[in-house]
């Protein structure tokens, strides 16, 4: 059950919930609220209200709203490293790995809480806090899938690092255009379309042998 979905379930006033469902149900709230007004014009009286709860209950769990937003970010950071992380490991051939990395930002962006304006178009990058957790998250999702190119292609450690940059800001800001747009293009055609300029340029490293291969090929 998603974060909004337990707002949804939790909603009533008066209904006592163990802390970690409260702690949730919060969330949720004020996810509800951060992507439809963004930070500064949210309002702890607005995420208490939406969560059907009193202020002095809200600020039980969270000690501000600024707080509360990064804790929010924290969960959606690391919900997008995990997709990204997932797609990476769910094949081993590498043209459905490209796909199935592309498709996880997609899919991340599509998601109907709204939760990557938090990550990708906040209201608030000028807050070094938020600022560390954006530029984190990028640099995360970039390792994870240089560690793959690294070992496909035998490029280093940098040369595979700018790669993989250029795959996930790619991923990212098309993903978002797309959403954005309103594109008549279905999800699984664009990311076809994405995969293949990708791939394009990709698949031109040669696979690095493997140990075998190059004693084989000294004999």
């Amino acid at each position: 059950m998603s974060a909004i979905e337990q707002t949804e379930a939790a909603r009533p006033r008066g209904t006592r919930l163990p802390r970690r469902a409260r702690r949730n149900q919060l969330l949720g709230a004020a996810q509800e609220v951060f992507v439809a007004q963004g930070y500064h014009s949210a309002a702890m009286d607005d995420i208490a209200e939406r969560a059907g709860v009193s202020k002095p209950v809200l600020y039980q769990h969270f000690p501000g709203k600024l707080e509360l937003y990064l804790a929010l970010l924290d969960q959606h950071c690391e919900s997008l490293l995990q997709s990204v992380r997932t797609a990476l490991a769910s094949t081993s051939d590498n043209k459905l790995r490209v796909a199935a990395t592309m498709d996880a930002y997609f899919a991340y962006v599509e998601d109907e809480g709204g939760a990557f304006r938090l990550v990708f178009e906040s209201d608030l990058t000028n807050e070094p806090a938020v600022r560390e957790r954006v530029d984190r998250v990028s640099l995360q999702c970039a390792e994870a899938i240089s560690e793959v190119i690294a070992e496909d292609t035998g490029l280093s450690t940098d040369e595979s690092m700018l790669l993989a940059v250029g795959l996930g800001g790619v991923s990212q800001v098309v993903a978002r255009y797309w959403l954005s747009s309103e594109s008549p293009i279905p999800r699984d055609t664009a990311v076809s379309l994405l995969t293949s300029l990708a791939w394009r340029g990709i698949a031109g490293f040669p696979l690095h042998p493997v140990e075998g291969q190059l004693s084989a090929e000294g004999h």
